[in-house]
């Protein structure tokens, strides 16, 4: 999915209206000469819209850092990022902020709930802060769709881990945003309750039409996926679609060989 940069600088970027967000030769690097470490080497990626792509690899493979980019919570070194028909490489801080805001969503495994405010406080915050007025139709149906109808006057300190991250889920949908990006989403959550959030983020996909890219290092969660990307050293070197379970373990298994040899 890279290609050289000499002839990638003579290809346009190309523009498909089924892709919620896409890079060209993504590149992140931390330090300077020598000491300088790559997170990310040149990395061209699609994401489709209304579908749910997984990334997966090994620790320091540059997971994370490719969300975050995509995200515009990070800079990137060289290349350029769009989210729809926009370049997030090209904004300002408070361009890039407004953005964020309004048409991109945020699921991580801390959850990031305030414990002061209620489930229904938390889940409309973004939208709150904004000035903007929830849509109350889409509202009630992420609400219902979650099944939190019963829990929203609670604050988190009353909700289960799967609650909590339920809560966090519809305030990831709240606004309708463009794309959903979840780190780790089930990292802090027993089996139940990971089951639990990966499927309702399968609905919002399938139900809701949003699109989910999840960072994640459990095979089970990426199965729910329609395609898992791969990275390795900072590259995409495969990819995986209509995955599985078993599949998933061994692809990461040949990571782990790699690394043995």
């Amino acid at each position: 999915m890279s290609t050289p940069a000499a002839a990638r600088a003579e290809e346009p970027a190309p523009r498909d209206a089924k892709d919620a967000a896409r890079a060209r030769g993504l590149t992140k690097a931390y330090g300077t000469g020598e000491t300088a470490v790559i997170a990310l080497d040149s990395v061209d990626v699609d994401i489709a819209r209304g579908r749910f792509t997984a990334v997966m690899g090994p620790s320091g493979s540059g997971k994370s850092t490719l969300m975050h980019c995509l995200a515009g919570l990070d800079t990137v070194s060289a290349g350029q990022v769009w989210l729809g028909d926009t370049e997030l490489t090209g904004l300002k801080e408070r361009e890039l902020t407004r953005l964020r805001r309004d048409k991109i969503g945020f699921m991580f495994q801390s959850f990031n709930l305030l414990p002061t405010l209620s489930a229904a406080e938390n889940i409309t915050l973004p939208m709150d802060i904004a000035g903007r007025k929830p849509d109350q139709e889409w509202l009630a149906r992420v609400i219902d769709t979650l099944g939190l109808r019963d829990r929203l006057g609670h604050r988190p300190t009353q909700l289960s881990g799967g609650q909590q991250q339920r809560v966090a889920c519809a305030r990831a949908l709240a606004s309708r945003p463009e794309l959903i990006f979840a780190d780790e989403p089930t990292g802090n959550l027993d089996s139940r309750a990971g089951a639990e959030v990966l499927s309702f983020l399968r609905e919002a996909v399938d139900e809701l039409e949003q699109t989910v890219v999840m960072v994640t290092h459990d095979p089970v969660a990426a199965a729910h996926a329609d395609l898992v990307l791969f990275l390795g050293d900072g590259r995409i070197v495969d990819d995986m679609p209509s995955p599985t379970a078993e599949a998933v373990l061994e692809r990461l298994k040949r990571f782990d060989g790699i690394r043995k040899t």
